[in-house]
This record gives structure tokens, C-alpha cells and sequence, in this order.
């Protein structure tokens, strides 16, 4: 006889799985879960034991509704305009997102929590109005929702807790069923703040996250002429550091940081030659002054690098260069991603976000590699036992892309649950899930997400 589960949960635009591991691991039942992408639906099936391939607005709309009851609603949603328009319209003005298919849920079924994530630029300045409407409709159903958003990062969280080396700002908006009102006149704040909770040493990719040994993997090797970019520009840091130097020594300074504008090469002219088109952004006039000054500066230096490596031979994109990597002594010794923006360079402290297959990070040192599939699960906080079956890598780059890491949704919703713990100790199911998320978990999901996914996989069903 099994027992009662502490909550149960429904998993909206599932992708493959990374709510499911946080709220398993709290000791959740899956009662529902959707995702539209095929692919993505066979790896969730694979490692939870449930097909979720499905259309959300087919089972959640005025006419139908096919999503169970639960207690815990969870949702990566995409983020689709609203009408300006239609301001205090309530849910009507979402009729036609996806969003309003989630308010339909949550209209009829009145989850204890809701969970959504969404990328940082929905908190921003672009999508004021989307956020206002979110969080309104939120409020008028019930929920007692910060206003304002709450942005993590898997990397301020320290790895005993579930943290990763792994920069990947997100927004998570949580509210709490509260239609009695017991927390009226407390302004709800949100649940976490985007700061470090690992104070201020720094991660080490190799044991944190941890890279595969040198010479054991190398799905997708870098190309001859990759390494030939790369080469080129490792050779003009070391060139501007020697340049710097030289520069110090002779004035008695210290030595300067290298220049962290945008560096484009076909921007590289005499500032007495420089000429700016007055429709030019502002923005835009000042990396191609910058670059000007630079490049007359040290001309010599610039020109016969460019011709040692024929630079004006590279792609477009190869001959613009972002240095983000401060103090460090050469690009070889950084994380890289080639970016449609140019060669980007990072300290080799923690890894960007993951975006695509064609910007999968490059790490230097001894590896010299692009991160494997694997190590890319496990920037996402997936244990080694997850499987991506036979697919392809660039099909598990893209999945792993478009994710959630599991370390920062066990984070936000522990501080959830603690910031309205009074009103969820109200309800049978909400002291459950104070139970089981504050008092019987572990301090980190790592502590058991191996077990929980082997589990789901062995016995195929919730």
C-alpha cells in the first residue's frame, strides 16, 4: 500500500522535465503534464513515467477542462504581448496568449500555489504592461502575489543547496491561494532577491560542476578554423596586455584592464578619418568612437596582427570580439561562446547561460572543447542517471536551452512556502506541503534526485 503523497502537481509546458525534478523531489505526485514538443514529451516520458504530449489550450479553455485537480500548479509558460488596448479587461485581455489558458486553470481549480518562470526581460522596462496584467488577474482570483518580480540565478546558490556554476537570471512569479484574506495589510515581497547566497569566493568549474576529465569527451570538436579564430584573438589579448604593461612601466601607473566595449575590427580607422553618419544611434556612435580611438592608438600593433592573421578574411561575426574576462592573461584561458555578436570571453568562474547548440560554451585551460550534452544537464542541476535516450546532441542542447534549472526552483519555492507558511498552515494540503518542502526535504535536491528519477524510470508511472 502506498502512501498519500504530500501534494500533488500539475506540470504546464513541461519541455523535459525540470519542475517535475524539483517538485518530485519534495516528494510531489505528478497529476497532469503537458508540453507541445515531441521530442521534448519522449525525453519526460523516459525519466518520469508519463507522456505529456499535448496542447494546453486543447484542454484548458471555456468549453473543456481536462487538467485534474492539484495543489501545486507549475509552468515555464512562454511569454506572449497583451493588448495594450484592453486595459482592465481582467482575463479577457489575455484571451488569445497562452497565459490566459493558465488563468483558466487557475480559475477552475484553485491550486494552494502557482509557480511560474519566465525569462528576466518580462520583469523589464519592454513588457510593463504583460506584468502588470499577470499579476492582477493573479490577485483578483484569490493569490497574494509580490508586485514586484523575484529574479534568481542558479549561481548564488551555494552548491550544498542546489546551486550550479551556471549564470541564468530567471523570473519566477509564486503566489499563494489566500481567499480569506488572513494576510491582508502584509505587502507580499518577493521570495527571493537577486544576490549571492555563496558569499564571495568563486566556483571551480572543474570539481563545482563538475567538467569531464581532459581527454574523456568530445562530442562536437572545434573546427580547424574555429581554433584559427580563436588563436587570432588569444594573440591580441596577450598583445594589448604587453602593450599595457609597456604603458605602465614607463608612467609609473597601474597596469590598465583591457578594453571591455564591443571591438569591431571593420570599425578600426583613424579617429582623423572617422566618419559617423548623423542617423547613427547613440549608442552605436560611441563603441565606434572607442573603437577609433583604440585602434589609432596602438595602429601599428592592430595592423600587422590583421594582416599576420587576415583578419578581414574572418566572418563578420568573427572579427567583433567581447572581453568580459577582466584580469585574465589570455583568451584561451577563458569560457568562450561564439556569438552572432562576436567572440565573447568570460572568466572561466562560471558558465553563461545556455541558449543554443551554436552558442554552446567553449571552455579553455587544458580542455580546449565545447561543453558536452551532459555537462550541459548538468549545469541545469540533472543528475547523471537522466537520459536524453537516442536523440541527437543538438536535440539535448536545445532542450537543456530551453529548461529550468532545478536548483533555483527548489530555492524559490522552499522561500515561498516559508514567506506564507501562516496561510498555507490553514488548509489540510497546505500544512502537507509545509511539511514536506520546509521540515522532511533535504537541504539540496542533489541529496535525491538520482533516486527519484530512477524510480520514475523503473516503474513508468506516477
Amino acid at each position: 500500500m502506498t502512501s498519500e503523497p504530500p501534494f500533488r502537481y500539475v506540470d504546464l509546458f513541461a519541455g523535459i522535465g525540470g519542475f517535475a525534478a524539483a517538485l518530485r523531489s519534495f516528494g510531489g505526485a505528478g497529476v497532469y503534464s503537458v508540453e507541445k514538443d515531441p521530442a521534448a514529451a519522449r525525453v519526460y516520458e523516459l525519466n518520469w513515467g508519463r507522456d505529456p504530449l499535448g496542447d494546453l489550450t486543447e484542454d484548458a479553455n471555456d468549453n473543456v477542462m481536462r487538467v485534474p485537480e492539484h495543489d501545486v500548479l507549475a509552468a515555464g509558460f512562454p511569454c506572449q504581448p497583451f493588448s495594450k488596448s484592453g486595459a482592465q479587461r481582467g482575463m479577457d485581455e489575455t484571451r488569445g496568449t497562452l497565459f490566459w489558458n493558465i488563468l483558466k486553470v487557475i480559475e477552475v481549480r484553485r491550486p494552494a500555489i502557482i509557480l511560474l518562470e519566465n525569462v528576466r526581460n518580462l520583469a523589464g522596462p519592454r513588457h510593463l504592461h504583460e506584468w502588470q496584467v499577470i499579476i492582477e488577474n493573479l490577485t483578483a482570483l484569490g493569490y497574494r502575489v509580490a508586485d514586484q518580480p523575484a529574479v534568481f540565478s542558479p549561481h548564488l546558490l551555494p552548491l550544498e543547496m542546489g546551486g550550479r556554476p551556471h549564470v541564468r537570471e530567471r523570473v519566477f512569479i509564486t503566489a499563494t491561494y489566500d481567499p480569506s484574506g488572513l494576510m491582508d495589510g502584509v505587502e507580499p515581497v518577493p521570495v527571493v532577491e537577486n544576490r549571492s547566497l555563496r558569499g564571495p569566493e568563486e566556483w571551480d568549474l572543474a570539481s563545482d560542476l563538475p567538467l569531464e576529465p581532459v581527454g574523456c569527451v568530445d562530442e562536437r570538436p572545434l573546427t580547424r578554423t574555429e581554433r584559427l579564430w580563436i588563436d587570432a584573438w588569444d594573440e591580441w589579448v596577450r598583445i594589448m596586455w604587453a602593450l599595457h604593461r609597456d604603458e605602465a612601466r614607463r608612467s609609473g601607473t597601474r597596469v590598465s584592464p583591457l578594453p571591455g566595449f564591443p571591438l569591431w575590427v571593420d570599425a578600426w580607422v583613424r579617429t582623423d578619418a572617422l566618419c559617423i553618419p548623423e542617423e547613427t544611434p547613440a549608442w552605436k556612435r560611441t563603441f565606434l568612437r572607442k573603437n577609433s580611438e583604440l585602434y589609432t592608438k596602438h595602429q601599428e600593433a592592430f595592423d600587422d596582427w590583421i594582416e599576420r592573421h587576415d583578419v578581414r578574411a574572418f566572418p563578420p561575426s568573427r572579427r567583433k570580439f567581447e572581453w568580459q574576462a577582466q584580469g585574465t592573461s589570455a583568451l584561451w584561458e577563458c569560457v568562450m561562446q561564439m556569438r552572432p555578436s562576436g567572440i565573447r570571453a568570460k572568466r572561466a568562474t562560471h558558465l553563461p547561460a545556455l541558449v543554443a547548440i551554436a552558442q554552446t560554451s567553449i571552455v579553455g585551460g587544458e580542455r580546449k572543447r565545447r561543453l558536452s550534452w551532459r555537462e550541459a544537464a548538468r549545469m541545469q542541476g540533472l543528475p547523471d542517471n537522466f537520459t536524453f535516450g537516442d536523440q541527437s546532441p543538438a536535440a539535448t542542447y536545445r532542450q537543456l536551452g530551453n529548461g529550468v534549472n532545478v536548483g533555483a526552483v527548489w530555492h524559490v519555492l522552499r522561500e515561498h512556502v516559508r514567506r506564507d507558511e501562516a496561510i498555507l498552515k490553514t488548509t489540510e494540503v497546505g500544512r502537507r506541503i509545509v511539511q514536506s518542502v520546509l521540515i522532511d526535504a533535504p537541504k539540496s535536491p542533489d541529496d535525491v534526485l538520482a533516486s527519484v528519477v530512477a524510480k520514475a524510470q523503473t516503474s513508468g508511472r506516477d
